[in-house]
This record gives C-alpha cells, structure tokens and sequence, in this order.
C-alpha cells in the first residue's frame, strides 16, 4: 500500500465522517463540532488507515 492509497483512504474517510448527521439530533447539533473533537477524529481515523496499512504489508 502506498503513501497515495493512504492518502485517498483518509480523504474518503473525512468525506464519510462530514456526510454523517445523527438523525435524533437537531440540526444544529450536528453542524457545530468543537475543533479539538474534530482534529481528535481525524487523528483516530489516521491511526485506524495506518494500521490496517501496517497489517497488510
């Protein structure tokens, strides 16, 4: 697996977790993440590609 195959795997995951909305929550409450949550996500989804990119090689 590439640097490239990475790199499209945590776009596509970043596209995935902004097109999520919880259909319980108000509207509003699915548009306003606090920036540590969403860098926190972000990381977590690197970490989840990274590995599963570690185990396949």
């Amino acid at each position: 697996m590439t640097v490239a195959d990475i790199n499209r795997l945590e776009q596509a995951a970043r596209v995935s977790m902004s097109g999520f909305q919880d259909p319980e929550a108000p509207p509003s409450a699915s548009r306003h993440f606090h920036p540590l949550l969403h860098f926190t996500a972000v990381v977590l989804v690197a970490a989840v590609v990274l590995a599963a990119a570690w185990h396949l090689t």
